[in-house]
């Protein structure tokens, strides 16, 4: 975990929340698929970034969940305390950005999974000419250098680059994106010229990260709201596995899903209710994508190649390959 999640009661949100109002400078609510968050902070720049990131929330509607955002010298850096009950996190000491907003999504994901059978997936959401690609990996296994790659062609929109919500909905999984703007990274035009442009736009944080709008790029018309998965890609990155590519069952993908936590380190509540919950979700989802796992050791150009076979991007005149 980049960071420290403590359980706190009912009664200790009170007494910090009290503590705490008194230093609120910016309160702004956003709509993350449907709930209300509402952040509370001193912080001017973060409050700015959150604003450029998530969809405003009409003042007037009532919070269903609350992030109390701050420095404090008495504090550990990157501690989160959190209560379930009141869907309340009190975070310290964040620089990075990326896991303020992964704590809003993650709050939000609490509050849909116990009562909408709605569920997060801390992965990229792709929509195709053949339905809709989720990819999975863990941190370093290129996430999001392949989600980029595929957005150079013309035929791919997306819902999510970094996290999306999902539901069963009879046979289907239906996909649902909620950041209004992209969060990328400062390298993503080293290894993709075609979005020199965007890069050389964006205002980086410390961090090397910056909050754009793809839609500048890609055009409006190329950012979805929602999708249908037809296709799973899980990436790993294994110098020792010959194979660049491999169908799973649904058996074997669940074991990866489970050994690597849902590929999701920002889960904030982790019993058994909710292993439950997630362990379902995921059945239902393998159940009804095609499964491929994807070794991304190799050069990425190689790499996209395989994706865009795997997902049905052919060029004009291409035929699929064996691999």
């Amino acid at each position: 975990m980049p960071y420290t999640v403590i359980p706190i009661s009912i009664e200790t949100k009170e007494e910090r929340a009290n503590q705490c109002t008194a230093r609120v400078r910016y309160e702004l609510k956003s709509d993350i698929y449907g709930c209300c968050i509402k952040l509370l902070t001193d912080s001017r720049e973060l409050t700015e970034q959150w604003s450029d990131n998530f969809y405003n929330m009409s003042q007037s509607i009532r919070s269903h969940g609350r992030l109390f955002v701050f420095s404090d010298t008495s504090e550990k850096e990157n501690t989160v305390y959190y209560d379930r009950q009141s869907k309340t996190a009190f975070l310290f000491n964040f620089r990075y950005y990326g896991w303020i907003k992964s704590i809003a999504l993650s709050i939000a994901g609490d509050i849909l999974e116990d009562e909408h059978d709605i569920y997060s997936v801390h992965g990229a959401c792709l929509d195709t000419e053949c339905g809709g690609v989720a990819i999975l990996g863990a941190s370093g296994a290129g996430k999001t250098t392949h989600t980029y790659g595929l957005l150079r062609d013309a035929r791919v929109r997306v819902i999510s680059d970094d996290w999306f919500f999902a539901r069963v909905y009879g046979r289907d999984i239906l996909a649902y994106g909620s950041e209004k703007n992209f969060y990328i990274r400062a390298d993503l035009a080293q290894i993709w010229p075609e979005f020199a442009d965007l890069v050389s736009q964006a205002q980086f944080d410390p961090e090397g990260r910056a909050i754009v709008d793809l839609r500048s790029v890609v055009g409006k018309g190329r950012i979805l709201p929602l999708t249908t998965i037809r296709v799973l890609i899980i990436l790993q990155r294994d110098a020792d596995e010959p194979q660049i590519k491999k169908d799973l069952d649904p058996r074997a993908a669940m074991a990866v899903i489970k050994e690597n936590a849902y590929f999701n380190p920002h889960l904030l509540v982790k019993d058994g209710f909710k292993t439950q919950l997630r362990d379902a979700f995921f059945h239902s989802l393998l159940a009804r994508a095609r499964i491929v796992c994807v070794n991304t050791i190799h050069p990425p150009e190689q790499i996209q190649h395989i994706i865009r076979e795997t997902v049905g991007l052919y060029a004009e005149g291409e035929k699929p390959t064996s691999v």
